[in-house]
């Protein structure tokens, strides 16, 4: 036979009792969802650059498989230009395979509900079994559970992050309801981190949920910081966000930046503690505090109900790709939001190398200097 022979699930069954082999050429986080009993997951790049690993005999039978039927097909055809004679594609794949009742068998250690809460991102290459893994073992601390922390935490939590903290002083009020989506009417009054935590428990109890209802400062700050793989900021005034820049040069961990204002917002990646002389920190971008009269906050100058949420998704997006280690992150690039124009542009932010938190060589100086920057106390 030099053709294709396209099979049933049931007639690979039949001969796979004889002796065929069945190949599932998926990738490893879609074997992880499952197999059909008796096949050797072995994906369809591996396969190709390397038939003979699984046979070097051209004159065997292989039965191909996968989710539905075109990759094997594809695997075949691969296979066919490399000499190989007899190749079975099977129709439906795995899919038909399941919807026949043909036996399957577990393709990972986790359990059916991990399987089945992650299985959109088990089946992309660039996440699978062990990105998803990735994400059950990281820790991030969300400071704030407000506009920006709201969307932030919800998905990052259903993403499946094993360990959230999340940071926050305030109460629920009313008036937070127009975008802080964490909260709802029956928490009016309650700390706003029980009502982050009664949420985010609800979306996904899979998830670790630490509240903290600590306001940042300099005593706490570092407590906070080192305890977590990364930082994300959903704070909403300039001492905070000069404290996590600084506690985050100090414990070499990345801060996932992002702030509103109006109709407007902006988000950046500011890892200069891991990457030092290469990546800003916040104080590359801001070396001082702007006047309060120059920079409102939402009580005072108001915000568009949604933007937040824009701001807020897209800091969770970078966080997500920091821990996989896929993509490229918004390090050394701010990202600006126009919601009336509907229009990003993007801003180049070099390391400043004479910055006093960053520049390479130079020791960490406390958090002092800092609050006098500021006007805090510490």
């Amino acid at each position: 036979m030099n053709g294709i022979e396209d099979i049933s699930p049931a007639e690979a069954r039949r001969r796979m009792a004889a002796g065929s082999r069945l190949v599932d050429v998926r990738e490893p986080g879609e074997h992880a969802l499952g197999l059909p009993e008796g096949a050797l997951p072995l994906p369809r790049a591996a396969l190709e650059a390397d038939p003979e690993r699984l046979t070097p005999d051209r004159e065997a039978e292989l039965l191909l498989i996968c989710g539905s039927g075109r990759r094997s097909r594809l695997a075949a055809e691969a296979l066919r230009a490399k000499g190989y004679r007899r190749l079975c594609s099977v129709e439906g794949g795995y899919q038909r395979w399941c919807a026949e009742g043909l036996p399957t068998v577990s393709g990972a250690d986790e359990d059916a509900d991990f399987l089945e809460r992650y299985s959109r991102h088990l089946r992309l290459p660039q996440v699978g079994l062990e990105g998803q893994r990735k994400l059950a073992r990281a820790s991030v601390l969300v400071v704030g559970a407000g506009g920006l922390g709201s969307p932030a935490a919800c998905y990052l939590a259903a993403a499946g992050i094993g360990r959230l903290l999340i940071a926050d002083d305030d109460v629920v009020e009313r008036s937070n309801l127009q975008r802080q989506i964490l909260h709802s009417e029956q928490r009016i009054g309650l700390p706003k981190v029980e009502s982050a935590a009664a949420s985010l428990s609800a979306l996904n109890p899979r998830v670790r949920i630490e509240p903290r209802r600590v306001r940042v400062t300099a005593g706490t700050v570092d407590e906070l910081v080192a305890g977590v793989d990364l930082v994300l900021d959903g704070a909403d005034n300039f001492p905070v966000r000069y404290l996590l820049s600084d506690a985050c040069v100090k414990h070499a961990k990345p801060l996932v930046y992002g702030a509103v204002h109006r109709f407007e917002g902006q988000i950046s990646v500011f890892d200069a503690g891991r990457q030092r002389g290469r990546a800003p920190c916040y104080r590359c971008l801001f070396p001082e505090p702007p006047a309060s009269e120059d920079a409102p906050n939402c009580a005072e100058a108001g915000v568009l109900g949604v933007l937040p949420g824009v701001i807020g998704l897209l800091q969770a997006t970078e966080a997500i790709k920091l821990i996989l280690g896929i993509g490229e992150p918004l390090t050394g690039r701010l990202l600006h939001f126009d919601a009336l124009g509907m229009r990003f542009r993007e801003t180049r932010l070099p390391a400043d190398p004479e910055c006093p938190a960053c520049a390479p060589g130079r020791p960490f100086a406390g958090y002092q200097a800092l609050a006098e920057l500021c006007g805090f106390r510490t």
